[in-house]
């Protein structure tokens, strides 16, 4: 609760902003090599520019029920703690469409689709999130925007060859 005042204040009194990462544990540090998993993000980003965001989480290797952000396009929040909902996905294998109408803490108007991350062979092996851009607050775009995920998820799963490939160090 004194965090959140904090932070409040800050931004209330004098402009400012506490980083959302230093008022947030981490839960895990990745390696100091920018690995396969960033590369992969990196590449989406340049790729689609319709999008203002997309990150993986998962349980990163040797580690026990340890869900994080292992990579993705706000590098602040790498090794943020998962989200219950980002939990979900990876466990129960859902998808979770989110148009994020009205809500107050996002920036911008925007379309999240959370959905199971996926190897070459199909398998669950996380959970990719993408956030789109959308100018106006409507669901008219609810159908194109699950579908151009679904398109995204699996060409990424074509590149991914195993959940551990994720965390070798990166090809530039």
């Amino acid at each position: 609760m004194a965090k959140r005042f904090l932070m409040a204040f800050l931004w209330l009194f004098c402009g400012c902003a506490v980083p959302a990462a230093a008022a947030e544990q981490k839960n895990w540090s990745p390696p100091t090599a920018r690995i396969y998993a960033q590369q992969l993000a990196d590449e989406t980003m340049k790729a689609h520019p319709e999008l203002l965001s997309v990150t993986l989480h998962g349980v990163p290797p040797g580690l026990h029920d340890n869900y994080t952000m292992f990579a993705g396009s706000y590098p602040d929040r790498i090794g943020n703690p998962d989200d219950p909902d980002d939990i979900d996905v990876s466990k129960k294998g859902i998808t979770i469409v989110d148009p994020r109408w009205h809500r107050t803490k996002d920036p911008a108007p925007k379309f999240v689709v959370l959905m199971p991350l996926r190897d070459r062979a199909g398998e669950n092996v996380g959970l990719v999130v993408y956030a789109f851009k959308v100018p106006v607050e409507s669901n008219a775009g609810e159908k194109k925007f699950y579908l151009k995920a679904l398109e995204f998820r699996d060409a990424l799963a074509r590149r991914i060859p195993s959940y551990d490939a994720l965390f070798v160090p990166a090809h530039s």
